[in-house]
């Protein structure tokens, strides 16, 4: 048996480390003497230490602490754990560097734009725009909801869009030359760029100046940004790795004849409109269904159902593209995802209605 501090300096844990994950149940002794309230543990234990030292080390949350040790015998499932969180790492890094340049401009105006210029394909980028322009607000109290945002990585560029019932995702790779920095363009603008695009060759996205040009074909087209801060949305990108919501493939045409055909599960209230809403579930054979009022209103409704604006999943359909996509459900308060189920950085939501 080893003592609270032998354990320690084995494992490179403090000692109110080990008492701290005691309490949480992630490391708990192998016994407890009842007299002095001494903790013991096994040479067994040595290894699950030193794994939960490591993860505390690289800023591991407890929850996903706590994964890694219950998933050990399983570690394909441990990998994606470790990945996933190395991509949280990954963005708060690219956030960072994008806060330090916005702290620099304060204290030198002179640095508050610096130019950043991507080239790319004018299709990839056309299609980033297509996936997400439906999703642009048209709220005239919220105008930071009014337009796309460009978020420029090192690889390529990132566009989202929200109207906060919906939010879409697509990216597009390209040569960047710059800084990583974040631009948000009105639609407008957005809508103007797009017409530019469907040509061959490169096209040229320059962001400098507090403007945003694009160069393509000849043609140039420039805007201002607009001068607002857009919601954080990086934590959408990467699901956990032991996340529960079911993927269900579906049939595009299909599904959007029977979304056309149907009749709302049943109508509710929000910010005092009527809304017809659409329930989704999953059948005995992992497929998609539209729930109907009868079984909604009965004594035993399924527990993996959601409710969604039906002409707001239509218009993600339509976003998406192509004939198979797949759904993503995980019960009526967390959000439907709509996804292609070959590029995970193109995909939108839709906020569940309480049913």
């Amino acid at each position: 048996m080893l003592s609270i501090g032998e354990l320690a300096r084995a494992s490179g844990l403090t000692v109110s480390a080990l008492r701290f994950y005691d309490r949480c149940g992630v490391l708990p002794p192998t016994l407890v003497d009842p007299v002095n309230g001494y903790r013991w543990y096994t040479a067994a234990q040595v290894t699950p230490a030193r794994l939960v030292a490591g993860l505390r080390r690289v800023g591991m949350p407890l929850a996903g602490i706590t994964a890694a040790l219950r998933l050990r015998d399983d570690p394909a499932r441990v990998g994606r754990l470790l990945d996933a969180h190395l991509r949280r790492l990954e963005d708060g890094l690219a956030d960072a560097r994008r806060e330090l340049s916005r702290v620099r401009a304060l204290i030198d105006p002179e640095e508050s734009w610096m130019t950043t210029r991507i080239t790319l394909s004018p299709a990839a980028l056309a299609a980033a725009v297509d996936a997400v322009r439906f999703a642009v607000g048209t709220d005239p109290d919220l105008p930071v909801l009014g337009g796309v945002l460009l978020d420029v990585e090192s690889d390529g560029v990132r566009l989202v869009a929200t109207d906060r019932y919906r939010m879409a995702l697509a990216r597009a790779d390209g040569r960047v030359d710059g800084p990583p920095v974040r631009a948000l363009l009105p639609a407008a603008a957005v809508d103007e760029f797009r017409a530019l695009l469907d040509t061959t060759g490169q096209v040229r996205l320059t962001v400098a100046d507090g403007e945003v040009t694009v160069a393509v074909a000849g043609v140039e087209a420039r805007s201002a940004v607009l001068p607002y801060e857009f919601t954080d949305y990086r934590r959408l990108l990467h699901r956990p790795a032991d996340a529960t919501a079911r993927r269900v493939p579906v049939d595009v045409a299909t599904l959007r004849s029977a979304l056309r055909s149907a009749t709302p599960t049943v109508t509710r209230e929000h910010e005092g409109v009527a809304l017809p809403v659409t329930v989704l579930g999953v059948d005995d054979r992992d497929g998609l269904r539209l729930v109907d009022a009868a079984e909604l209103a009965g004594p035993n409704p399924a527990d993996l159902l959601v409710g969604v604006n039906g002409d707001f999943l239509l218009d993600a359909l339509d976003a998406a593209g192509g004939p198979q996509l797949v759904l993503e459900l995980d019960g009526p308060i967390a959000p439907l995802a709509v996804r292609r189920p070959d590029d995970e950085d193109t995909f939108s939501i839709l906020m569940p209605i309480r049913l």
